[in-house]
């Protein structure tokens, strides 16, 4: 069942290139988890066996279905700059509701739990359905709740992404490890939960970059922000990325 299902996705992904060269949506079936992963991708003019892979990993919408969609200002320019970006849709319209109260290591960590589950199964089928990118040049980025989901992948799995970056998550402590390569971009109105961001200290011995930008707030990181803003921000993951 799960090769026949391959085959259709390569059906898809052809087909829907022919119309749209750069970017197209299609979804993912977990059958384990019996779970459907809608996911948006973004390719790069030009694909050859040196394209590097973004996963892209939206902020918590209020179970929006549409949240994978919301940050095409920052994940068009991405693949524009020559990455295969894929973009998760973590909940969807069903799922119960993200916590806002309690100790959020705690009434959150099945939210991130999830979402780990639906990175690394995007991640197994894309590598069956496009085996001639650069698999080993993988990164992760994620948005507020979409980077406390990397925090957490780069925790439990180190070896599977090169670099791990967030961008303003505030709830999922950062690993404190040489490897994945960890980064993140601080908002200017929040400040994250105790022990989250690692100390100087820290981020000297693992080589941990930390940038706090200013007149970026936590909401400006999607597409609500102004063009200034995003530039910044890709500023530094093209950066990051490189």
């Amino acid at each position: 069942m799960e090769y026949r299902y391959l085959l259709f996705l390569h059906f898809l992904f052809g087909s829907v290139q022919l119309f749209a060269q750069t970017e197209f949506t299609v979804s993912l079936y977990d059958s384990q988890r019996k779970r459907i992963i809608p996911i948006a991708v973004y390719e790069p003019k030009h694909i050859n066996k040196k394209t590097a892979v973004v996963i892209f990993n939206h902020g918590y919408g209020q179970n929006a279905t549409d949240s994978y969609l919301t940050y095409s200002r920052l994940t068009k320019p991405l693949a524009e700059k020559g990455y295969y970006v894929i973009s998760i849709q973590h909940e969807l319209s069903d799922d119960a509701p993200l916590p806002m109260t309690g100790e959020f290591m705690k009434t959150r960590i099945s939210n991130w739990e999830r979402g780990v589950k639906n990175i690394v199964f995007t991640i197994k089928q894309f590598k069956r359905l496009k085996p001639k990118l650069n698999w080993n040049n993988l990164s992760i980025i994620g948005h507020s709740n979409g980077g406390d989901m990397a925090m957490l992948l780069a925790t439990r799995h180190p070896q599977i992404a090169r670099k791990v970056i967030s961008l303003d998550h505030r709830r999922m402590i950062m690993p404190r490890c040489d490897t994945p390569r960890i980064y993140t971009l601080r908002g200017s109105d929040y400040d994250a939960d105790k022990d989250v961001i690692p100390t100087i200290e820290e981020q000297q011995k693992h080589c941990i970059t930390v940038i706090k930008l200013d007149d970026i707030k936590h909401g400006d990181m999607d597409n609500k922000g102004t063009r200034e803003q995003h530039n910044t921000i890709l500023h530094y993951l093209y950066k990051f990325l490189k």
